[in-house]
């Protein structure tokens, strides 16, 4: 497994058929899934000099991207209303 393959789609968050990320936003609502969104992002930020350096970065980059992302689905759900 190559390092950015860990950062994406780690295996130990995918079974069953889903990955947790999945889940976690299906059980959430739009508003809750931005909070837990900008809470990993200053989880990784907070401990990147103090664990996994570059790979929290990655992390860090990830969650910000799915951030990004949900934001813009959600504006566009909203320009739609």
């Amino acid at each position: 497994m190559t390092p950015d393959q860990l950062v994406d789609h780690p295996p130990h968050y995918t079974q069953g058929g889903i990955e947790c990320i999945d889940a976690i936003k299906a059980a959430l609502t739009p508003d809750e899934y931005r909070g837990y969104l900008k809470g990993a992002i200053l989880k990784y930020a907070w401990r990147e000099r103090h664990k996994n350096r570059l790979q929290d970065i990655k992390k860090l980059r990830w969650y910000s991207n799915e951030l990004i992302n949900h934001l813009e689905t959600s504006l566009v759900i909203n320009e739609d209303q």
